[in-house]
Order: structure tokens, then C-alpha cells, then sequence
């Protein structure tokens, strides 16, 4: 932090740092930390900015001023500090907007590529350790520590990933993790105004997303409002007696989220699920208190306009007060009608989930404001009805059915975020032996991508990566295979890939680019079949246009009969398979596929 004077008075923070003026809302709240600022007078140097109030904290280091910037232009101008003799001149911007493109937002049209920047790839070593940090080395040795993996490691693979065809990227955290281990993950953050060091600037990350929407993807933001790392300054100088939850107690989170909208709980249980922390070393911070509250809104904002970003990930969604999260989604998408937010919801069933979405009967009267959620009943599944041989009624691909045929209890199912694994699952492949399955991906990648909801998958999963969280979380995030120049393979090139990964990659290759923009799979209606004969049936349709899926779930070849899906396929004549090309004959109204094969027919 650097330091505005040498007096008594010292200022050390400012955020934000700068503001744009003609943001739909009006009121800028500008927090001042340093050495005993309560009590000052405050003056602008501007006369078209008002001066709406000044918050004195329990704190003497925090000052607050709330500004009314409806009349501002783009203008620099100076925050003036008198208390005594003693005066301090802040300067300050208010900026043009952005007219870069940003904020676009991301749908069921888009397929998220979900990165661990620490794990992805090493672009500049000589970031590795800096100096100041509290943790200073890196050990790849070990999986709890950090590993080097930083922003110009992604920029040197943004080919790669648009190659690939996903259409947007979602990382982990970025912000400061400023904490002495263990923070490689970035949910710790200690600066929520500033990138780690670690793994490049602000600048860097704005660089990022620029290229990033040059090549056509979009980027979505990881943010955590429920708690921060131990190691900043709100928790090292505590603002207010309330600033967090349970402040002075340490009290550890139930992990138990029901109580949110269980309408028998008991205040118990709510404040344990709700107040308690995630972990010791994570602050619950009280979005109740407005000051808070307002801090975080305008950080999510200023990242939208300054970095450009067109989505945000946040963490841990239903562990925050459940009216400022609700605000918050407003205000942002007040802002900026056509950005997303994908928050995590993760709780066992499709009723728990439905009730964070937007406009969810559940909730009623409340609203979350929240357009996506995170499907992890559907992960559920993913990861076990495709080991299963399928029955009439609940093993295998049954499950599917039989999960779909409860979406009405969502506001909109094409608002979910559906995925194998994340970095805090055990991965689609949990150990190397499964990697040895083409089939089980070959059929779960083609149900993801061609099922309702917005696909994500983890870093890696295009090329056999494998772990099980049993074996601790760093076994789901190891590094990519050539993101390190010292790497024996790479992975990134054709020539690093084992014939096993090259298959599995050039499969994964094609469905997504044949996915992208087409709406047949990402807006069409979905009419589905309970499971016959262990095959299960579903079309999608758009337009004049649509497919039909086949999944066979057995290990057994089947002769598939047709004309129990007559409604569906009307006057069809042909359907060409989008991943082996194959033209089947659908007059005879008959089917032949092997053992746990699929096919994706686009009708003709």
C-alpha cells in the first residue's frame, strides 16, 4: 500500500481507487484507511460531486465518505482531509465509461472452461515468489502449495482453449491471496482490489480479457462475498464490532445451508449455517451491516467495468445473507442488463437448488435475484448412472429421466449450470483405471452437451486428467502437462498426447465446436422417453431444425425399435450422426447400436 504524506495522519488505502460517472447508481462510497482519519473534515476539490455523508467508524484508522456523483464528469479532483493543523490531499478520478465490449453475459448457448490459474500454466517464473508476500516459494512437490501457474500462463494458451471449442473461461479467484500457505486456490482474499502478485497485475488481467473476447471467449470472474482471508486488513483492523460474524468467538459454519428456507429451523441452526465461518482462517464477513454491504457491491462493479468481464462466479452463495445477496444481483444486472451471475448452490436436491434461482415459487415472496445456479444433483448423476447397466426405474440412464422429469420445480432449467467435477469434486475420472472407458465419457460428455442447461467443464478432463478427492483437494487440481517449461510432456500439443488422450481430446473437440451456435441444443424444446429396453430417447428441437439422442445403457448391442418414438420422428426420412458421420436410414423405423454406445442424429 503506498502512502499519500509523511504526517501523523497517514493514508494507506483508498478503494475503489476510481469511479466512472454515468453509472445508474449515483452514490459512490469512497473508504479511506490509514492513521487516525476519524474526525476529519472532509472537502472536494470539485464542485459538481456532493458530499451525502461521512461515516465515522468504532475504528479510528477507517474513514467513509459517501458521494453523489449524478451530476460528475469525467473529471480528476482532490479528497481534502483537515483534522488539527494536520491536512491531507487525496487525489482522486472519475473516469468515462468503458465502452469496450464487456458484460456479456453467458447462457445456455455457451459451454464455461473452469481454471485453476495456479495450476494451468507457468507464462512468467519471474512472479513466482515476491518479495513482501507472506508465502515465498513454490513447491510443485507439493499439492497444497502454490505452483507458479499465473495469468500470462493462460494468455499463452488462449489458442488452445478457443481451439478447443468451449466459449468462455471461468477462473479461480484471482485477487490477492496475501496468507502464509495454503492459498493457492484463491479463496482466501486479502485485496479485493487487486490481482495476486503472484499471478500478474490488474493490467495483465484486463489484457486477458481482451484478448480473451478477441478470440471469442467470454470471461467469468470467481468472487467471494461470504468471507475473506484472516490476513486483511478488515479482519487485522477490524472497521466496526460488527464488521464480521461472530467476531470475537470463532464459530465454525454448520455447512448446513438448509436453514436458509427450511420453514421449520430453528434460530440455532440458521445463524450456525449462515454466521458461522467456512474455516478459521476465513472471516465471515456481515453483509447486514450496510457499509459492508456496499463495499462488496461496488467492488463487483468496478471489476465489470474496469476488466471488462461478462460473468461472475460466486462462492459459496447460500452461506451470505440471503437479502444483500439478493440486492446485489439486482443492483448488477441493473447495471448491466445482459451480464450473469452462476452461483454455487451446493445442495443435494433439485428442490434445495431451485430455491436460490431467480423468480423460484419456493422462495416466494422472497426473490434471489440470482439467474443461474449450480446443478449438483445432476454432477451427482453424471458421475455414477454411466457405470451402471440401466433398469425400468432407477439405475442408470433412468436416472436422468426420471431427474428432468421433475424441472418444473426450477424457474428456468436452461439457467443451470451443469458439469461433471469442479476443483472441489472428485473428478469425472476419479482414477487412471477409468481413464481406460471411452464409452462412459464418449456417452456422458454427449448427454451434457446436448441435454438443457449451461455445460462447464474442468481443466484437463479433454485429456484424461484424473483424481479423487479422498485423496485431498490438491489430487483434483495438479498441474497441466506442459504449462511448465521444465514439463517432460505437453500436453497443449498433439505430439504431448498419449493415443488415449489424443482420442478423447479429438472427441471432446468435436462436439463442442459443433455445439457452438447451434441452437437446436442450447434454446430447442426437450421431449425425452422413459428408458425402454435399457435405451433412453430424447429430441431437441429448434426452428426447423433438431436432433435425436440416442444413449444405449447397456453393455449389450441393441436392436433398437423406433416406431415407439413415431411422434417425434413424423415424416424424418434420414439422421446423420454428428460424431462418427454415419447416415442411418430411419424409414424402417429400426436402430442397431453396440454396448453403452450413443449417437446424436440430426434429423432430415
Amino acid at each position: 500500500m503506498s502512502s499519500f504524506s509523511a504526517f501523523s495522519m497517514e493514508v494507506d488505502l483508498v478503494h475503489p481507487s476510481s469511479w466512472w460517472v454515468g453509472m445508474k447508481n449515483t452514490s459512490l462510497q469512497v473508504m479511506l484507511h490509514g492513521a487516525n482519519l476519524a474526525g476529519s473534515q472532509v472537502t472536494l476539490s470539485s464542485d459538481k460531486i456532493k458530499i451525502d455523508e461521512i461515516v465515522n467508524l468504532e475504528n479510528p484508522n477507517y474513514l467513509i465518505l459517501y458521494l453523489d456523483v449524478s451530476k460528475a464528469e469525467p473529471e480528476k479532483f482532490t479528497i481534502e482531509l483537515r483534522k488539527g493543523k494536520e491536512k491531507k490531499s487525496i487525489p482522486y478520478e472519475l473516469k468515462a465509461r468503458n465502452n469496450e465490449l464487456k458484460a456479456q453475459g453467458f447462457t445456455s448457448e455457451d459451454v464455461l472452461y473452469l481454471i485453476m490459474p495456479d495450476r494451468f500454466a507457468n507464462g512468467n517464473p519471474s512472479n513466482d515468489v515476491v518479495k513482501g508476500m507472506r508465502e515465498g516459494k513454490v513447491d510443485r512437490a507439493n499439492p497444497s502449495a502454490r505452483h507458479g501457474g499465473d495469468i500470462q500462463g493462460i494468455r499463452n494458451h488462449l489458442d488452445y482453449i478457443a481451439d478447443l471449442g468451449v466459449t468462455a473461461i471461468w477462473l479461480n479467484p484471482v485477487q490477492e491471496n496475501d496468507m502464509t500457505g495454503g492459498s493457492y486456490h484463491g479463496y482466501a482474499i486479502t485485496n479485493y482490489y487487486e490481482v495476486d502478485k503472484r499471478f500478474g497485475s490488474n493490467e495483465e488481467f484486463v489484457s486477458l480479457v481482451d484478448e480473451s473476447h478477441q478470440k471469442g471467449l467470454k470471461v467469468v470472474m470467481d468472487m467471494i462475498f461470504n468471507h475473506c482471508g484472516s490476513e486483511h486488513i478488515f479482519f487485522t483492523d477490524k472497521p466496526a464490532h460488527d464488521w464480521f460474524n461472530f467476531q470475537e468467538n470463532f464459530t465454525q459454519t454448520s455447512y448446513k445451508t438448509i436453514p436458509q428456507f427450511d420453514p421449520y429451523t430453528s434460530t440455532y441452526d440458521f445463524e450456525a449455517a449462515v454466521d458461522g465461518w467456512f474455516v478459521e482462517v476465513m472471516p465471515d464477513l456481515n453483509q447486514r451491516n450496510r457499509h459492508v454491504a456496499k463495499y462488496l457491491t461496488q467492488n463487483s462493479i468496478w471489476w465489470i467495468e474496469y476488466a471488462g468481464i461478462d460473468g461472475i462466479r460466486q462462492d459459496t452463495h447460500p452461506y451470505a445473507d440471503f437479502d444483500f445477496m439478493s440486492n446485489w444481483c439486482k443492483e448488477v444486472r441493473e447495471e448491466y442488463p445482459d451480464f450473469s451471475i452462476v452461483g454455487e448452490t451446493w445442495l443435494n436436491t433439485n428442490v434445495a437448488i431451485s430455491y436460490w434461482q431467480e423468480n423460484s415459487k419456493l422462495a416466494y415472496p422472497k426473490n434471489s435475484h440470482l439467474p443461474v445456479v449450480m446443478d449438483f444433483p445432476m454432477a451427482y448423476l453424471l458421475n455414477s448412472a454411466f457405470d451402471e447397466e440401466t433398469s425400468t426405474w432407477s439405475q442408470g440412464l433412468s436416472k436422468f429421466y426420471e431427474y428432468l422429469a421433475e424441472d418444473r420445480v426450477y424457474a428456468n432449467p436452461n439457467n443451470l449450470l451443469i458439469f461433471f467435477d469442479n476443483h472441489d469434486m472428485t473428478r469425472f475420472y476419479a482414477t487412471e483405471e477409468q481413464t481406460k472407458d471411452f464409452n462412459r465419457y464418449k456417452q456422458a460428455l454427449a448427454f451434457l452437451l446436448t441435454t438443457r442447461g449451461i455445460p462447464e467443464l474442468y481443466y484437463g478432463t479433454e485429456i484424461l486428467m484424473y483424481g479423487n478427492k479422498d485423496n485431498g483437494d490438491g489430487a483434483l487440481r495438479k498441474d497441466f502437462p506442459g504449462g511448465w517449461a521444465d514439463d517432460s510432456v505437453n500436453a497443449f500439443q498433439s505430439s504431448g498426447r498419449t493415443e488415449a488422450q489424443q482420442r478423447v481430446f479429438d472427441y471432446t473437440k468435436k462436439l463442442l465446436n459443433w455445439r457452438k451456435g447451434n441452437k437446436v441444443v442450447s434454446k430447442g424444446s426437450l421431449k425425452h422417453f422413459s428408458p425402454t429396453d435399457q435405451v433412453y430417447v430424447y429430441k431437441r428441437s429448434y426452428e426447423d431444425n433438431s436432433i435425436l439422442v440416442i444413449l444405449n445403457g447397456s453393455k449389450e448391442k441393441k436392436e433398437i425399435d423406433l416406431q415407439q418414438y413415431a411422434e417425434v420422428l413424423d415424416t424424418v426420412q434420414m439422421g446423420k450422426d454428428v460424431i462418427s458421420g454415419k447416415t442411418f436410414d430411419l424409414t424402417q423405423r429400426a436402430l442397431t447400436l453396440e454396448g453403452k454406445d450413443v449417437v446424436i442424429l440430426e434429423l432430415k
